[in-house]
This record gives C-alpha cells, structure tokens and sequence, in this order.
C-alpha cells in the first residue's frame, strides 16, 4: 500500500507509538509532520534523549520526507499555527493521528481519586483529552477538504475491553475511555464529509520508556520476561505503525469508520507482522490468559 501524494500530521510522534507511526508511513511514501515538546533545544520534563528532529529524519530515512515541528497541543495559537503551516506548505491533510500524551509520571497505581495526586490527575487529563480536542477542532477542517480523510485516535484498551476494566486509576481510566468515544463522535461528523474516525490501540508497547522500566533493550527485551513472564506478548512500537500505514492505505478504509481497533486484530485482516515476523494479538491475549490467571503462554497468540 502506498501513501506517496499523501501528507500525514502525527500529533504526538517523539517516542512510542507515535515514533512506530511516523516511520511506517514514511515507509509507505508520505509526507509526515512530527509534533512534540521535546526538540534538540529543549528537553520535555521526561529528561530523555529522544527528540521530534531524530524521528522526523527517521521518517526521511524510511522513505517519506518528515518535518518536525515543535508543539504544544494544550496551546491553541501553536496547534492553529502548525495546520496553517501545513495548508501553505501542501494545501491537504489525509492523515491525522492523535497520539499526544505524556502522562506517564501524572498517574498512581490503584489509588481512588480521594488519594491520588489532584493536580496530577487533572493535568493528565488534560493531556491525554484536551490536546486531541484542540488537535481536532483546528486540523479536522482541513482534513475534510478532500474526501477519504482518516483521522485516528491513539488509546490504550479497545472500547470493549475498557467498558468493563478498571485501568490503573480513575484520571487514566477517564482518559484512555474518552478518546475511544471521541474517535466514535468524530466519525458521526466526518462520515458526511466523506472522511472516518477510529480508535486504535497497540497491545503492550515495547516503547523506548517500557524498554527503560525494564531494564533492558530493544535487542535483549525476552530477558524481562524473567521477572514478568507476560511480557512475551509485547510489541514494538512499529507494529502499531504498520496498522496504521494499513488502514491510511486501505481504499476501502470508510468501513471502519467509528470502530475500535488493535493492531492485533488488524494484522490478521491486512497481514502485515511486527519486526520479528510475529503477529502478537495482545488483547486477546490479556482477556483470555493473563487475566484469568493462566500461566504465561503466548503459542497462538503471536
């Protein structure tokens, strides 16, 4: 499948799904904008090496041409700025992937709301909502321009399996749920306009800050599965990049318009694999084993 013609904004793209996302659709031929925080000259509250320039020149390596440009999605005047940039540059957006986060260090294991951090959850939220919203609000315009637009939400869980399992605590919970139903809202108003919504989850991210967690790299990831065995069914960031390079892709991609997607489950459908030739269905996965306290064993499941 190729995107060469097309131009891609991934909102979100200097580390994890959003670097995974950028490359594969470099990879197809695209054009891609990579927004974040963190640039060369000024390191987000992260503290880590990774920066919008260096997956930007990652996407040119691939194969596509990719801009980094510094944004703050909480910032309105910054996000209208970077789609005018976009317009005067290209004068088209077919690809629009909500990836922006970074409330890693904002959330508590299993506390209730009356013990965790307020600020810390409210800022979350914003982070993880109000960014797409405003991302939305100013991009989506100029999406809807030309038909067959696609827009996708990042989140982590399916709407199926969000709907009935508490994720970590209730600022997360709130957060990761919302953008599955915004995904669904928006694919009400694109949908008359000729362009689609989805939601689309990777299962547990081998990203740059998991890899760190963890203790280990890219290149010796299996030696965490000693301390957590389930870890066997991850992913690398590339994967997730594939799925979405698939359904961009995809002429025929309106038919998902609304849906709540993995990369798991869209491997099987467009069959691409991970980097290892693997196809690790990770929800499926956590629904049918490690959540019901089976022993780790992934056979049938990568």
């Amino acid at each position: 499948m190729t995107l060469q013609g097309k131009v891609a904004l991934v909102a979100g793209g200097t580390r994890g799904a959003g670097r995974g996302i950028a490359v594969e659709l470099g990879a197809a031929g695209a054009v891609v904008y990579v927004t974040g925080r963190t640039t060369r000259q000024k390191m987000s509250e992260y503290g880590r090496p990774e920066t919008i320039e260096e997956t930007a020149e990652l996407v040119t390596a691939a194969g596509g041409q990719g801009i980094a440009v510094a944004v703050d999605h909480l910032d309105p005047t910054q996000v209208a700025a970077l789609i005018a940039r976009i317009r005067g540059d290209h004068g088209r957006l077919d690809v629009l992937v909500n990836d922006i986060w970074g409330g890693e260090l904002l959330f508590e294991w299993d506390k209730p709301v009356w013990d965790h951090d307020l600020q810390n959850g409210l800022r979350l939220l914003r982070l993880g909502i109000d960014t797409h919203l405003i991302t939305a609000h100013h991009a989506l315009p100029l999406l809807i321009e030309r038909p067959g637009g696609l827009l996708i939400e990042m989140t982590d869980g399916t709407a199926e399996y969000n709907a009935t399992n508490y994720r970590i605590s209730p600022f997360y919970d709130l957060a990761k749920v919302a953008v599955n139903r915004m995904a669904w809202a928006h694919s009400k108003d694109l949908a008359k306009h000729g362009a689609s919504a989805v939601s689309l989850t990777p299962g547990w991210l081998r990203s740059e800050m998991m890899l760190h967690a963890f203790g280990v790299t890219e290149e010796n990831w299996q030696d965490a599965t000693r301390d957590q065995p389930h870890f066997a069914i991850s992913e690398t960031p590339r994967f997730v990049g594939r799925a979405v390079a698939a359904l961009a892709g995809d002429p025929d991609r309106a038919r998902w318009n609304g849906q709540s997607l993995s990369s798991g489950a869209l491997a099987k459908v467009y069959g691409f694999t991970d980097l290892d030739g693997s196809q690790p269905d990770a929800w499926r996965y956590l629904v049918e084993v490690q959540d019901v306290g089976k022993p780790a064993d992934v056979r049938g499941y990568r």
